[in-house]
């Protein structure tokens, strides 16, 4: 009987805070204006191609991102690397093996020994496709900045290496693009080395930080909770183990794909981060089917391997503002 009262007495006492809680989480979810100003970025991007569109031309290539800007891109993205005598170049690996045939890294080689792409390249998101081009050259950012002043980008830096963080910044400084360039890393280490550096660019949320976004969304704290990031760029699951085949043995697993979708494809999540400014891109979409799941999910972007099928896909399908 103690027992019985002691329990009634609790429930009294935290369900109906608790029912309270949830009821204003849930309506700041949907008007997060009421206690977070909405970010005003420089750039609103709906079309991103990975790697300069690396399904059309040869990846990271000029002759790539001139492609993608002339088929509707309206923001590249890029990984990149410093060279042994300090030129930034823009490559998705530092070992070159992959990609030119060579074992050997950037950072082993001066500019001027940097071997050219291969003939044919295949497209990491799309097995079995490949693109080819006449420009095997591994690009300079300095080239694509000055070549296109005005298109935003997203620079990922995979190395903890503080020289070459510094000399992106000097170069983003020196074109005048620090609110159109944002930095990029799945490491929070290395984004908290690159903010240090330069705090005026945007940036993107790292790994951590995309876990702890999770957290707060579905503990309901997320509507109380100040972000400084400007994009949320993350896979579209469905690709895994189709168009894109891991390297990862997790990920080889049905089961865990399928858990990986159901928690952070969330709608309502998007549409918060939308409502607050926070740009969602959600990656590497190569079919329309994908394209369409992306844009259905609520992400205000998509990045695709192909900037041709993603414009046309949008002049198709949708209306944008």
């Amino acid at each position: 009987m103690w027992l019985k009262e002691r329990m009634s007495m609790f429930l009294y006492s935290v369900l109906p805070p608790l029912g309270l809680y949830g009821l204003i989480s849930q309506y700041l979810l949907k008007n997060p204006h009421h206690l977070h100003r909405r970010k005003d970025t420089a750039f609103y991007c709906t079309q991103i191609s990975h790697r300069g569109g690396s399904g059309e031309k040869i990846e990271s290539t000029m002759e790539a991102f001139t492609n993608a800007v002339h088929n509707g891109t309206q923001m590249l993205e890029m990984d990149c690397h410093l060279t042994q005598d300090g030129h930034v170049v823009v490559s998705h690996d530092e070992n070159l093996l992959r990609q030119t045939g060579h074992d050997v890294t950037i950072s082993s080689l001066k500019l001027e020994d940097l071997p050219l792409y291969k003939e044919t390249l295949e497209v990491t998101f799309y097995t079995g496709r490949y693109s080819s081009g006449s420009d095997r050259k591994i690009a300079l950012l300095d080239d694509v900045f000055c070549k296109f002043p005005q298109i935003p980008i997203s620079i990922e830096i995979k190395e903890n290496n503080q020289q070459l963080m510094q000399e992106v910044s000097n170069m983003v400084k020196r074109h005048k693009r620090e609110d159109i360039t944002v930095w990029a890393s799945v490491d929070p280490t290395i984004l908290k080395k690159c903010r240090s550096i330069n705090s005026y660019m945007p940036y993107s949320f790292s790994m951590q930080r995309g876990i702890l976004l999770l957290l707060l969304f579905y503990t309901g704290l997320l509507p109380f909770v100040p972000l400084g990031e400007s994009l949320l760029q993350f896979y579209l699951p469905r690709i895994i183990n189709r168009t894109y085949i891991p390297e990862k043995r997790i990920l080889k697993k049905r089961w865990i794909v399928s858990l990986i979708d159901k928690i952070t494809m969330r709608k309502s999540l998007f549409k918060h981060l939308a409502a607050r400014g926070i740009q969602v891109h959600l990656f590497v979409c190569n079919e329309y089917e994908d394209i369409k799941a992306a844009f259905d999910l609520g992400a205000t972007g998509v990045m695709t391997d192909y900037p041709t099928l993603l414009s046309n896909y949008i002049s198709t399908y949708r209306r944008e503002d």
